[in-house]
């Protein structure tokens, strides 16, 4: 990512603070937030809802922060989210040098479609969908796409085997298994242990049968 292609984002400084206000400012659709970092004071602000939830969903983590004239390039850090998990309430952000060394994680995205997945039971397990990298500020890969058409039964796609763009360095475990192909055997319905001798209960049977043999002999 280069410096131009930065998410600018307008914010305000908030100078009231507190659960009321911040539910003020989403219905407004605007989206509290606070600026740390560099050893400077933490700064309240308030940015656009929509704007940052698209800059979101898109990968950015970079983004350039326009506060009062000032621009303030910051790291995406954390996200609250409400009880749902549906909707961003609140945005940490850190501030950044654009040419200094940070680390993030970055999604792994699979393309292709291996013939290994027409074996019956065939399923694809990608268990990590994410790797941690080591890059500049400014040079965050949105995504990091693998090839999966060559997978087999016999092999696995590991965090080493993903290709990084020039100058990002993995810090995930090189042997951390990003996808593999796994069979999936159906199991057979257990059935009823019966053990010999045992019969059926038969519902108004007489617990004594010497009340079956009066009542017969009472009939001659």
């Amino acid at each position: 990512m280069s410096t131009q292609t930065i998410p600018q984002v307008e914010a305000h400084k908030r100078d009231r603070l507190g659960t009321r206000y911040a539910a003020r400012l989403r219905k407004e659709g605007q989206l509290p937030a606070v600026i740390y970092g560099h050893g400077q004071d933490p700064l309240h602000v308030a940015i656009d809802r929509h704007q940052i939830t698209e800059i979101i969903h898109e990968n950015h983590q970079l983004v350039e922060l326009n506060v009062a004239g000032q621009q303030e390039p910051c790291l995406i850090k954390d996200l609250q989210w409400d009880y749902m998990g549906d909707h961003i309430i609140h945005v940490d952000l850190t501030r950044v040098d654009l040419g200094e060394e940070v680390e993030v994680a970055v999604t792994v995205e699979l393309t292709g479609e291996p013939d290994a997945l027409k074996e019956e039971g065939a399923i694809l397990d990608h268990p990590v969908t994410e790797v941690t990298v080591s890059c500049r500020a400014d040079s965050i890969p949105e995504t990091l796409t693998h090839d999966i058409e060559g997978l087999t039964l016999e092999t696995a796609t590991t965090a080493g085997d993903l290709v990084l763009p020039s100058g990002v360095k993995l810090v995930t475990d090189a042997e951390t298994v990003i996808a593999q192909i796994q069979i999936v055997q159906e199991m057979p319905e257990e059935e009823e242990a019966v053990t010999e001798g045992d019969e059926p209960e038969v519902i108004g049977k007489a617990d004594d049968e010497s009340d079956e043999t009066v009542g017969d002999e009472n009939k001659d």
